[in-house]
């Protein structure tokens, strides 16, 4: 016997039906389970541009989605407004006992969840909420005194540890959809005009939101996955599996893809599964990171690294968001990123690396600038990446780490391909003076055709000289 008549489910970012934890909940436990997703103004109304690639993607997955349950004998209601007000008075007006979803991790996600519970509760509706996103949350993966782990690979030793097959189980919502609330009369699902927003060049990308997409990107990277390991420091070449914006909008499960990279759910073996399966891990660990030590938003994981005063000039910040620094690899990071939303990992370490190692630039400029513009912005994982590169972070690499922009250019795109991708005014450049093109004499310049300082600048600081000056500022701290 079900325990409601009716229920709401809340997709938030879950956008799929399959292998869905809240929505199994929701179809096992009512006789009718009506669907809904809001276009939080809250979150929209901060965003910067109205046209905005992310926006596009989950319109797209919205779309989808909604045919999807509309297939299923369901239907998706889509709202635009603050959904701290419209999910209880949807509720209400629904006439449901309890309201379902994903948990959500994000400190103002959590704002939200506790007002929207609150109304909720006013109103005698059950809020009920499901682990989805992570496949072990908050408390579930501690050290042997109980306490969070701060440190990566010790987190990652025990969270394989723990690992069983049951984890990466998928939910088998197929099973229960006939407890859809028929959708005969529902509206079209609201479209990108409806809430405000433009077309961007998502499309020219070839970036699709959905589930279907999702799949093909999972098809296109499955036999690749082997030689991940080798591949995925290169951003000229095709390694990585470009699946980390549809793992953000929750387009597919995390468990179907820890199934696919570990060998204890019948996934690959070798170090190249294990090595995409260590990206999970890295992913679950700044979600902890975030619940249990949520002044990382603002501050250093190591609060002693708040005292430094960063002198970077806005001119610099400004050079490196517009990619004129003068250093090849960082330039062509920050056109990719700047053109189409998407940074290879290899280069978001070396560019946030520069901008506070070498510009001497407050990291939280930089992680703001990457939450603007990445179309797989997560507030956790950003937040961690950036305070490791600035060694502000729980890492156990100590603060003189700084990675050299020019060696990390030769060593991860040698033949300079990458950069000529992005920066064009270099391509006539040989493949040992396109790393560090000011090196070249007036003749060879004119060769290549590129005269630095005016074809391309000239590198805006000796990077030998700020290493100092970021060991300096660290040191000083330090005591």
């Amino acid at each position: 016997m079900s325990r409601f008549d009716a229920v709401l489910m809340w997709f938030r970012r879950d956008l799929r039906c399959d292998d869905n934890a809240a929505l199994y909940a929701a179809l096992k436990s009512a006789r009718r389970v009506h669907c809904v997703f809001v276009y939080d103004t809250d979150i929209l109304d901060a965003l910067p541009s109205r046209a905005d690639r992310r926006v596009e993607f989950i319109v797209q997955s919205v779309n989808e989605l909604a045919a999807a349950l509309g297939a299923a004998g369901g239907a998706l209601l889509t709202l635009h407004g603050e959904a701290k007000h419209e999910i209880p008075r949807l509720a209400q007006k629904l006439g449901v006992q309890a309201v379902f979803a994903n948990r959500d991790y994000e400190p103002q996600a959590v704002a939200r969840d506790a007002a929207v519970a609150a109304a909720l509760g006013d109103a005698r509706i059950e809020f009920s909420t499901r682990k989805d996103q992570v496949i072990f949350e908050q408390d579930e993966v501690m050290t042997l005194s109980g306490t969070p782990f701060s440190v990566f690979t010790p987190y990652k030793n025990a969270w394989l540890k723990k690992i069983e097959p049951f984890h990466v189980k998928a939910y088998p919502v197929a099973d229960y959809l006939k407890a859809l609330a028929p959708g005969t009369a529902a509206p079209r699902p609201l479209a990108l005009a409806d809430i405000g927003f433009q077309p961007t060049n998502l499309a020219a990308l070839g970036i699709s939101g959905g589930s279907a997409a999702a799949r093909r990107l999972l098809a296109d990277f499955t036999p690749r996955m082997a030689r991940y390991r080798e591949a995925r420091d290169f951003p000229a070449k095709k390694g990585p599996s470009y699946l980390s914006v549809h793992l953000r909008f929750g387009t597919i499960s995390v468990r179907e893809l820890a199934r696919a990279a570990w060998p204890g759910a019948g996934g690959q073996s070798g170090e190249g599964a294990a090595t995409w399966l260590s990206e999970l891990v890295w992913r679950d660990f700044y979600f902890m990171i975030l619940h249990h030590h949520p002044h990382v938003v603002s501050g250093a994981f190591k609060p002693a690294y708040d005292a430094i005063r960063w002198p970077g000039e806005d001119r610099l910040f400004r050079a490196w968001c517009e990619a004129r620094t003068g250093y090849p690899i960082v330039d062509a990071a920050m056109r990719q990123i700047n053109q189409t939303g998407y940074m290879h990992n290899r280069l978001r370490m070396i560019v946030a690396s520069f901008l506070v190692k070498d510009l001497l630039v407050d990291w939280r400029r930089g992680e703001r600038y990457f939450a603007d513009h990445l179309n797989d912005f997560d507030l956790a994982a950003n937040n961690g990446g950036w305070q490791w590169a600035a060694s502000t972070g729980c890492d156990a690499q100590p603060y003189f780490r700084i990675f050299n922009p020019v060696s990390q250019s030769q060593k991860f795109d040698a033949s300079g391909d990458f950069i000529r991708r992005y920066l064009p005014e270099l391509k006539d450049c040989d493949n040992k003076a396109i790393h560090a093109p000011w090196l070249m004499m007036p003749l060879e310049q004119q060769a290549a055709g590129v005269v630095i300082g005016r074809d391309y600048p000239a590198p805006v600081v000796d990077h030998a000289v700020a290493r100092t000056q970021a060991l300096a500022l660290f040191k000083a701290v330090k005591g």
